[in-house]
């Protein structure tokens, strides 16, 4: 329960603290990923390091609310809510609870992907979108990433979804194929995999 209680407070800052603030500010819902965590791509310049926010060399414990944490650090929270009808569901008000370790459990799921696919795909740019709070690419009309973990699987996954359905043995799931990270050897293997097998199902 920690690790989700945890993945839902970092889905949850991720929306209301730094992309909504961010498209007010800069007009993208855009995130990346950061050393230890994650961050904006324009203005305000925010990050989240392990379970702490950083904004101007200001360091504020993930404790309290979202409304907290946005008085402490200068902002307005801001929801997505228009932008998009999915998301973390956590609300302004709602205490948040993020566990160090598995902060950093999810960090390290997220800079692996990065690494992925960027080596993956040299000419992309990975990009963290607060609605589903997952890091992908798309080449080729399918899309790849890594999921902190949600309804489809609890842990950290990569994932291969074509915009068209494929059918084959690779693709276990209703929107393409996805594996547990702890299964996989090589992150970037898998994806070569599912450029593969959309090639040929």
């Amino acid at each position: 329960m920690t690790f989700e209680t945890t993945r839902r407070a970092l889905h949850g800052v991720a929306e209301l603290l730094l992309a909504g603030p961010q498209f007010d500010r800069s007009g993208t819902i855009r995130l990346r990923i950061t050393p230890g965590g994650f961050g904006t791509v324009a203005e305000p310049d925010l990050w989240v390091e392990g379970d702490q926010l950083v904004t101007n060399g200001v360091r504020l414990p993930l404790k309290g609310t979202c409304e907290d944490l946005a008085a402490a650090a200068g902002l307005r929270v801001r929801t997505l809510n228009d932008v998009y009808h999915d998301g973390s569901g956590v609300t302004p008000g709602e205490e948040l609870d993020v566990d160090p370790q598995a902060a950093r459990l999810i960090a390290d799921a997220f800079a692996a992907g990065d690494r992925a696919l960027r080596e993956f795909a040299p000419d992309q740019t990975p990009v963290l979108w607060p609605e589903h709070f997952d890091l992908g690419i798309a080449v080729d009309e399918v899309n790849y990433g890594i999921s902190p973990g949600d309804r489809h699987i609890t842990e950290p996954y990569a994932y291969v979804g074509p915009w068209r359905q494929r059918t084959g043995s690779f693709w276990n799931t209703t929107f393409g194929a996805a594996r547990p990270l702890a299964q996989l050897d090589s992150i970037a293997g898998f994806f070569a995999d599912g450029r593969a097998a959309a090639a040929k199902d």
